[in-house]
């Protein structure tokens, strides 16, 4: 793995002794029951013992630490994708020291808590990084003259009427809130909504004598060249692992179902999900004719 890359991982940690120094530096003036928890407009509505509360926020903060290195110590060869997501993970872990900062000072001098500049900032940032992450990564185009040998359709409309519905909800409950928390239900309402559109339209995958180009809502994802293509195999695909774009470095995988198609490459892999993931294999192998 790449020095630097381990280097930056490894000063994620120092969100959590920082957090654990702060609270210690002002625990004796801290009350013992915290207001730890507040709406948008900054008013308190939970609270909790100041031993429970850095409990909290400490056991949260190790949790988020260990699932991060966890998924970026796969990157073998990190990308600029790979470097926005770690970027994503930045901004979440600096929202929750910014977040329990906020909750230090409100304890301490009842200064005002202002969470709506602080989620609109994180939505924004990843956002900005999520643009970064699905454009990178994605190989040389395709000569437009390559012959097309097939195409093929990867969607599920089942988990965009699971994305849909909240959306709606959501929209529609925005009209009776406050504009404060309207903006924030609008933006979640949004992501929803973007989610369940690709899932309704799906992953295209269009087979060329010179390779496989990944698309969905017309932007082009990612290009194979049947030239890297190693090999590849019917595999299970579990929904632990989620759905979607999953993947950073030089692994991704574009999946709404439980199976699919992996592909090994010379640089990497690809997970291309299918309900027929045989169709696949005949559509690779029009492609590898000679090799497999």
């Amino acid at each position: 793995m790449n020095q630097r890359w381990r280097l930056v991982i490894a000063l994620l940690w120092l969100f959590l002794p920082l957090t654990a120094f702060r609270n210690w530096q002002v625990w004796d003036r801290l009350p013992a029951r915290l207001a730890t928890h507040f709406d948008i407009a900054g008013h308190p509505n939970g609270w909790m013992s100041r031993e429970s509360a850095l409990q909290f926020i400490l056991i949260a903060m190790v949790i988020t630490l260990s699932l991060t290195t966890l998924i970026l110590s796969r990157v073998r060869a990190p990308q600029v994708g790979s470097w926005a997501v770690l970027g994503v993970f930045y901004v979440v872990l600096g929202a929750l020291y910014c977040g329990e900062e906020s909750i230090l000072a409100y304890n301490l001098d009842h200064t005002s808590v202002h969470v709506l500049p602080v989620v609109i900032g994180s939505l924004v940032a990843v956002f900005a990084l999520t643009a970064i992450y699905l454009g990178t990564g994605r190989e040389t185009k395709l000569p437009s003259t390559s012959v097309v040998i097939a195409e093929e359709v990867h969607s599920s409309p089942t988990l965009a009427f699971a994305m849909f519905v909240p959306a709606v909800v959501e929209l529609i409950i925005a009209v009776t809130v406050p504009a404060s928390i309207r903006i924030v239900l609008v933006l979640m309402a949004i992501i929803l909504l973007s989610v369940g559109v690709m899932a309704w339209l799906g992953f295209r995958y269009r087979f060329t004598h010179l390779g496989v180009e990944v698309s969905t809502v017309g932007l082009r994802l990612r290009s194979v060249p049947a030239i890297q293509i190693k090999d590849y195999e019917v595999e299970r695909w579990s929904p632990i692992r989620g759905y979607g774009i999953r993947g950073i470095g030089n692994r991704r995988a574009y999946v709404w179902g439980n199976q699919g198609v992996r592909i090994h490459m010379t640089n990497g892999e690809v997970f291309l999900g299918h309900r027929d993931p045989v169709r696949i294999i005949r559509d690779l192998d029009a492609i590898k004719q000679p090799v497999h």
